[in-house]
C-alpha cells in the first residue's frame, strides 16, 4: 500500500500534498516534460520466525516447507504478533527521523492471488507505524534528502513460480515473513537518483541490522511510480507502477527506459494509461501487467483479530539509544578527518571494511595513510587491524620505507607474524645515516655520468633515476628523501 493509494481513496498525504513533488531533468529529446517519482521498497525484516506465526524465515528451504495453518489461511488459525519485526522497524523509523506513531494498526489488505491463501494481507493502511521521515544520500557530489511519506509494517506473499505452456506454480515459504514497506515522497526527480536513493536505503538497513538487504533474495524489492508532467505544472502527471526490479542497476535501466517511453506518447500527442507495468531486465523494456488498482480495490478494513500495536516509551527510548553511528554520520566522520569524499564513502558503503578501518585507526590515528594502504593494497584488508597500524607507524617514524613495507605486509599476510618482529628479523631497518648514504651516492654519480650530466644541464627529471638506482643498490633500505637530497647536494657542487 502507497502515499498515492492512500489519496485515491480521499485522505490526504500525512507527508505532504502532490503538488510540492519536484520536478526532474527532461528525458533526452523533450524539453517539454518533468519528471516525478517515487518509490517503494520493500525490506525484509532479519527475524527468525513469520510476522504472525511461528514459521521459520530461512531462504533456500524446499518449497512449501516453511508453512503453518496461519499462512495457509486455515480455519481457526489466529495472528499473533511478531515482536521483534515492531523492535527492528523501529530502528528504521527512528534512524530517519520518522514521528512514531504510539498506537498504530493493522487492517486487511484483500486481493485474490494464489500467493497469498487466506486472500487478504495483514498490512497498515491509515495508521502506519512511523511517517515524514528522511533518506540522505549523495548524487553525484551534491547531499540530498528524500522525505518519506510513511514506514508502515506488513507481511510478504509467497512467490508465484512461471514455467512453460503458461504453467504456475506456487512457493508459501516466503509468505508471512515480515516487512516494512518503505514509501518516498514523489520527490525523486531522475532515474539515477532513485538508483542512489535505493543504494542508500540499502546501506541504511544494513547498518542497522535489520536487514541484509539483498536484492537477488528477495530481501530488498522495489516499485517504482513513474510519471511526466509539463514543465513547470503543478500537478502530477498519469503515473505508471513499475515492479519486478531486482538490482540497484536495473532500477536507473527500468526507469530511464519509462521516461523514455512515456515521453514518446506524450510527445505524438498521446496519453498515459495508469497501470502496472512488469519490467523485463532480459529484453531491458516494460510489458503491461494489469491496470493499477486503487485503495477502494482492496477493501481495507481494520484486522479483527489483532489489537493495536502500541509503542511505549521505554522501548522507544531504548530503540533511540541503541541506534549504531549511521553512514552518513560515519562519511561525515572520515571527511572531517581528512579523507576525500570518494575515499570516505568507499569505505563507508563496505561496513566490514570501514570497521577495519576505525579499528586500524583506533591504534594509530594516521587516517589519510591508513585509508591509502587499505584501499589501494587488498593484503592490507586481510591482516589484523593492529598489525596494519604498527606496520604505518613504521614508516610514519621511518624505521622502514614504503617499498619495504609493502614486503613486510607480504610476509604478515604469509606468516602472520607482526610487523615489528619481521622487520628485525630480516633487518630492514631504513639507513638512515647520511654518511652511509652519501658514500652510495657518489657510488651511483660515478655510475651514471651520463644522467648526472643532464642533470648538471638542467633536466632535474633524471633526479628520480638515480634515487631509484641507489634505493636498489641499498635493497631498498635507504631512506628516500635524504637520498635524494644528498644526490641533489652532490650533483650541484
Amino acid at each position: 500500500m502507497s502515499e498515492h493509494e492512500v489519496r485515491a481513496a480521499g485522505g490526504g498525504s500525512p507527508g505532504g500534498s502532490a503538488t510540492r513533488a519536484g520536478g526532474g531533468e527532461p528525458p533526452v529529446g523533450s524539453t517539454d516534460w518533468e519528471v516525478v517519482i517515487g518509490l517503494e521498497v520493500h525490506v525484509q525484516l532479519a527475524t527468525a520466525s513469520k510476522a504472525f506465526s511461528p514459521s521459520a524465515t530461512a531462504f533456500g528451504a524446499p518449497p512449501n516447507s516453511l508453512t503453518d495453518p496461519t499462512v495457509l489461511g486455515l480455519p481457526g488459525a489466529l495472528p499473533m504478533f511478531n515482536r521483534r519485526a515492531l523492535e527492528l522497524a523501529l530502528r528504521l523509523g527512528v534512524a530517519t527521523g520518522s514521528e512514531i506513531r504510539r498506537r498504530s494498526r493493522f487492517a486487511r489488505k484483500h486481493y485474490f492471488y494464489p500467493d497469498l491463501p487466506k486472500g487478504y494481507q495483514i498490512s497498515q493502511y491509515d495508521e502506519p507505524l512511523c511517517e515524514h521521515g528522511h533518506v540522505e544520500l549523495i548524487v553525484g557530489s551534491e547531499r540530498r534528502r528524500v522525505r518519506l511519506t510513511r514506514i508502515h509494517l506488513e507481511e510478504d506473499a509467497g512467490k508465484l513460480i512461471h514455467g512453460a505452456a503458461g504453467t504456475s506454480r506456487v512457493d508459501l515459504n516466503r509468505a508471512g515473513v515480515p516487512l516494512v514497506e518503505v514509501v518516498s515522497e514523489p520527490v525523486i526527480t531522475s532515474a539515477e537518483e532513485a538508483a542512489e536513493y535505493m543504494r542508500a536505503l540499502a546501506l541504511l538497513v544494513r547498518y542497522l541490522g535489520i536487514s541484509e538487504a539483498d536484492m537477488e533474495k528477495g530481501q530488498l524489492r522495489c516499485d517504482a511510480n513513474v510519471s511526466l508532467r509539463p514543465r513547470g505544472a503543478d500537478k502530477l502527471g498519469t503515473r505508471t507502477e513499475l515492479k519486478n526490479i531486482n538490482s540497484f542497476r536495473f532500477v536507473q535501466k527500468a526507469i530511464e527506459h519509462e521516461i523514455a517511453r512515456q515521453a514518446r506518447i506524450l510527445d505524438d500527442g498521446g496519453t498515459i494509461t495508469q497501470e502496472t507495468r512488469l519490467w523485463d531486465a532480459d529484453a531491458g523494456q516494460s510489458q503491461p501487467l494489469r491496470s493499477k488498482e486503487e485503495a477502494l480495490d482492496y477493501r481495507y478494513f481494520p484486522d479483527p483479530d489483532l489489537p493495536p500495536l502500541v509503542v511505549d516509551a521505554a522501548l522507544l527510548e531504548a530503540t533511540r539509544a541503541a541506534l549504531p553511528e549511521l553512514p552518513m554520520a560515519r562519511l561525515d566522520r572520515y571527511v572531517a578527518a581528512g579523507l576525500s569524499t570518494d575515499d570516505a564513502r568507499t569505505l563507508v558503503n563496505d561496513e566490514t571494511l570501514a570497521a577495519h578501518f576505525d579499528a586500524a585507526v583506533a591504534a594509530h590515528p594516521s587516517a589519510r595513510t591508513l585509508a591509502n594502504w587499505i584501499l589501494s593494497e587488498r593484503d592490507a584488508r586481510a591482516v589484523p587491524a593492529a598489525h596494519l597500524a604498527a606496520l604505518v607507524r613504521l614508516v610514519d617514524e621511518s624505521v622502514i620505507s614504503g617499498k619495504i613495507a609493502k614486503d613486510v605486509l607480504a610476509t604478515m599476510l604469509a606468516t602472520g607474524a607482526d610487523p615489528a618482529t619481521i622487520v628485525e628479523r630480516e633487518g630492514l631497518r631504513q639507513i638512515t645515516d647520511t654518511s652511509a648514504i652519501e658514500a652510495l651516492a657518489r657510488q651511483i654519480i660515478d655510475a651514471n655520468p651520463k644522467q648526472a650530466a643532464q642533470f648538471r644541464s638542467g633536466k632535474e627529471g633524471v633526479l628520480g633515476f638515480l634515487v631509484g638506482q641507489l634505493m636498489k643498490a641499498s635493497a631498498g633500505k635507504a631512506n628516500p628523501q635524504l637520498a635524494s637530497d644528498l644526490l641533489r647536494t652532490l650533483l650541484s657542487s
